[in-house]
């Protein structure tokens, strides 16, 4: 399990786009599961939309590759702090299958699929109280500073 400062020293997402509140769950190599705690205070809640407020999916896909990215650290035993950044450069076959609103704890999947190079494919997927809400493939680059 990893706290949040532990995910701080994988990630250089600070408020208000940290999107990851914990990983519980990382088999490096393999798989990580971690979730987002979403309180009516969000920022983007504000604006999106103050009489129906809900989650963008922008962030939403932003949380699963956030978590992806700790996996991918995790898994070939380098930090940030090595000089090195993943990078978000796309996603495909996106989908979202119900809204995300203040009181809800998205629950964040992410398993490794293939790795060429320096481009990572992870397979993500979001739910809340066991209702999936969006999956991807998300596409991470490992980048040298």
């Amino acid at each position: 399990m990893l706290d949040i400062k532990a995910i701080r020293a994988y990630l250089p997402q600070r408020y208000p786009f940290l999107l990851l509140d914990r990983v519980t769950a990382i088999e490096p190599g393999v798989r990580a599961v971690g979730y987002k705690n979403l309180t009516a205070n969000e920022e983007f809640f504000n604006g999106h939309f103050p009489d129906h407020p809900i989650m963008p999916g922008v962030l939403i896909v932003e949380a699963m590759a956030q978590l992806a990215g700790v996996l991918g650290f995790v898994s070939t035993g380098r930090r940030p702090e090595d000089g090195i950044i993943h990078l978000f450069v796309g996603t495909d076959d996106l989908r979202f299958k119900r809204q995300v609103v203040p009181g809800d704890q998205l629950i964040l999947e992410a398993e490794i699929g293939t790795c060429k190079r320096n481009l990572y494919k992870f397979n993500c997927r979001a739910s809340v109280d066991g209702d999936l809400v969006a999956k991807a493939q998300i596409l991470i680059a490992e980048q040298h500073l």
